[in-house]
Order: C-alpha cells, then sequence, then structure tokens
C-alpha cells in the first residue's frame, strides 16, 4: 500500500452516524466512494469537513469502518494497530488473572474494527472479518503483536466462508500461522508442532479447544461469567436447551442432583461428551444425559408429558440477523420461554438468553413477561447479565451489546 489516500464523502446521515459516536457508515449514505478494497481512506462530509480516517470495504454494505477522529497516514497506521493492540491486551488483564481464556481483541470495542482474536490456554485463534485485515501488511502486524505479547501461545487464523464470500474476498483455509514449541502440548497433532488444539479453563471447567475442527468452540467466552453466575442459583434437576458442547450443562453438574442436555448437533455432542470426560470427578450430578433432539419439539414433547425441572437453561443461537427477522424471533423465544416457565417446578430456576443484538433487552423482557403472564408464573428477575467483561460494549456502537442473559426464579 502506498501513501496516497483516497477521500470519501458521506452525507449528511452518514455524517451525523460518525458525529454522534458510531463507528459505521453505510453504502446508502456515501456520495463518492473510490478506494481500493481494504484501503486506509479519509472521511469528509459533503461540506468538504474532516471527519476522519477509516478502513474501507468495496464489498460489505458497512463500507467504512472508522478507525480514528485525526487523519492517519499508511505510515502511521502500524503503529496505531501496534497500540491499540496493546491497549486491548492491558485492558484484560484483570480478566486474565482468573482463566487462561478470554476474548483478546474485540472489533469495534477495541477501535480494531473487523478484528477478533480470542485466546484458549496456549492457542489464540484470529479472525479478520474484513477487507482491512486480510490485507498481508495488517496480517502481519498483528501477527507480531499477539507475538509480543502471547510469546508462547501458537496463532491460528479461524475463516469464516460466509464472511469472506460478503466481503469478497478469495477462499482460504483455516490455519496456523504461527508455532510456538515452548508450552505443554495437548490433544491430537501437538508432537508435529502443529499447535492447533489444547484444553482450556473456565470457572474450574475443562474443555476441548479445535481451531481447525471447522466447528465454533462449544463454551462461548462471551459466556463465560454468565456459566458461574447461573451455576450459583442453578439446582435439583437441570434441563440444558441448546447445550452445544455443554457449556451450562458442565457447569451446572457440578451443583445439580441430575443434568440432562439437548442439541440438534451430532457432533457437538460427542464434544460435549468428550468435554465431560474432562470434568467428571467434580460432577454432582453423574453422567451427564445428553439428547440429540430439535429443542423446540422436545420441549413440547416435554411440557405435554408433563416433565419437571428445577433448573432450565436456554441459550439459543441467534434468531434475528436482522430487523425484519425481529417479530419471529420474538414468537421463536416465546415458545421456548413459555414452555420452560410451564416445566419449572415452584423456586425453579430459568436462565435465558439471546445473543441476537435486533432484540433489544426491552424487547426480550416484554416477551418474557408475556410468557410467564401465559404460564400463569410469578417470575422475579434476579439478575440481568450481558457478556463478559472481555467483551466491553462501545456506548455509541449498540452492535457490541448484544447478549442478554436473564437469570430468573420462577414462583407459583
Amino acid at each position: 500500500m502506498n501513501d496516497s489516500h483516497p477521500v470519501i464523502t458521506v452525507n449528511q446521515r452518514g455524517a451525523a452516524r460518525l458525529r454522534g459516536g458510531h463507528l459505521w457508515v453505510y453504502r446508502s449514505d456515501l456520495t463518492s466512494a473510490e478506494a481500493a478494497p481494504g484501503a486506509l481512506v479519509q472521511v469528509r462530509d459533503e461540506r468538504g469537513k474532516r471527519l476522519g480516517s477509516a478502513l474501507y470495504s468495496s464489498a460489505s454494505q458497512i463500507a467504512i469502518r472508522l478507525l480514528s477522529g485525526d487523519e492517519i497516514t499508511e505510515k502511521m497506521l502500524p503503529d496505531l494497530l501496534r497500540a491499540r493492540i496493546s491497549g486491548a491486551v492491558e485492558f484484560r488483564r484483570p480478566a486474565a488473572r482468573g482463566t487462561d481464556s478470554y476474548r483478546v481483541i474485540f472489533s469495534e470495542a477495541d477501535l480494531l474494527p473487523g478484528l477478533i482474536v480470542d485466546k484458549y490456554n496456549d492457542v489464540l485463534a484470529m479472525q479478520a472479518l474484513t477487507q482491512a485485515f486480510d490485507r498481508d501488511d495488517l496480517r502481519q502486524v498483528v501477527l507480531d503483536s499477539l507475538s509480543e505479547h502471547f510469546p508462547d501461545a501458537s496463532v491460528l487464523e479461524r475463516v469464516d466462508a460466509h464472511i469472506r464470500k460478503l466481503e469478497e474476498l478469495p477462499p482460504r483455509d483455516s490455519q496456523v500461522l504461527r508455532v510456538a514449541r515452548s508450552s505443554p502440548s495437548f490433544g491430537p497433532g501437538r508432537e508435529t508442532g502443529e499447535r492447533s488444539s489444547t484444553i482450556f479453563t473456565l470457572n474450574g471447567v475443562r474443555f476441548h479447544f479445535d481451531g481447525l475442527s471447522g466447528q465454533k468452540t462449544g463454551a462461548f467466552l462471551d459466556q463465560r461469567e454468565n456459566y458461574a453466575a447461573a451455576a450459583r442459583y442453578a439446582h435439583g434437576e437441570a434441563l440444558d436447551v441448546f447445550t452445544y458442547q455443554g457449556g451450562f450443562a458442565l457447569h451446572a453438574a457440578r451443583v445439580c442432583d441430575k443434568v440432562t442436555a439437548v442439541d440438534s448437533s451430532r457432533p457437538a455432542l460427542e464434544v460435549a461428551e468428550q468435554n465431560e470426560q474432562l470434568n467428571r470427578e467434580q460432577h454432582r450430578s453423574g453422567e451427564i444425559e445428553w439428547i440429540e433432539a430439535n429443542a423446540f419439539d422436545l420441549l413440547k414433547d416435554y411440557a405435554t408429558a408433563g416433565r419437571q425441572y428445577d433448573t432450565i437453561v436456554l441459550d439459543p443461537p441467534a434468531f434475528a440477523k436482522t430487523k425484519r427477522a425481529v417479530p419471529t424471533a420474538l414468537r421463536a423465544y416465546k415458545e421456548l420461554n413459555l414452555r420452560a416457565l410451564k416445566m419449572l417446578r415452584p423456586g425453579g430456576i430459568l436462565v435465558t438468553c439471546s445473543c441476537s443484538f435486533h432484540v433489544s433487552e426491552a424487547e426480550f423482557l416484554e416477551m418474557l413477561g408475556s410468557a410467564a403472564a401465559d404460564a400463569g408464573r410469578v417470575v422475579r428477575v434476579l439478575e440481568k447479565r450481558g457478556a463478559a467483561m472481555d467483551h466491553p460494549a462501545l456506548l455509541n456502537v449498540p452492535e457490541t451489546a448484544y447478549l442478554k442473559c436473564m437469570i430468573c426464579e420462577v414462583e407459583s
């Protein structure tokens, strides 16, 4: 890349968005856009007033992501990225004292829009979500910085084929970018130095991680603190719905008498069973019952059969990936929560989650209240929670505050 700096002009709506503290401008709000894919661009309003420097995508509907309100040159960009990576690492030192696994870089929330880095014990998993962070020079800056801060960790790139298609990037396989041989090895492949798998710990619970398996990790780092919070209230017989690889179920097994966990993915449940083997000595519940089933069908059948539980966890995937999908998503959330509320014994605990950004906390609580009324249950909200502290939210970028986790107690 050279030091010529394309200028992109945004309309009044785009300018107001940036002045209001958001970092994104959509393609529909550009009045001029002549820049190379992934370029550093200078942003102006229609009167020519400077709005800052941004990273440009020639393909995404999010055309520019603001890096700074100041003018940044290509020569300045590597130092800026290194400083922000250092800031992100430093911000998470309190979280790092209590776990070996956490999100190191959270895109816009760390003013590194389009870059995600997660730490799983001694493996770092990097995702480039934009054309800019797919640039060879910026990838190298990121890789060098991560190697400096985490010298004993391997670094791998996890590729989301859908994201690459949206960004019009060439196909690429997930791959190990940097191998560190100094720390202990875990799992298959380690004897060859392919440091892509490990065993990591959240709240004292151990999980397998394989960065090249093609699956997302089943212990979602954003739920780390919610796993622990749920375990403080969980008791009796527990049902974990949408368990994936067992995040909530494995925490509940330490305190509950019996745990049943449900997911529609057989490969995910196979990993969950492997995770159970790592933790069985800590389990009060005995063997977890893993069930492969459609969650909606199973809850309907169990509710009809009069099944009762003391603790139910609902942690579904995002039902609303667009604003248009919100009404349908709210109906789905209500169906799940209504059935769960009917199945809880008096004094039971409902842990209900949504990772759909487009469903607001207010809408989620309104849905939950409607489900409680229809179920004829009195529900007390014990905790309203979000993502763990390593997933901070920017006040004026609401997309960074996506996770809702309500812990409720059900009366008669």
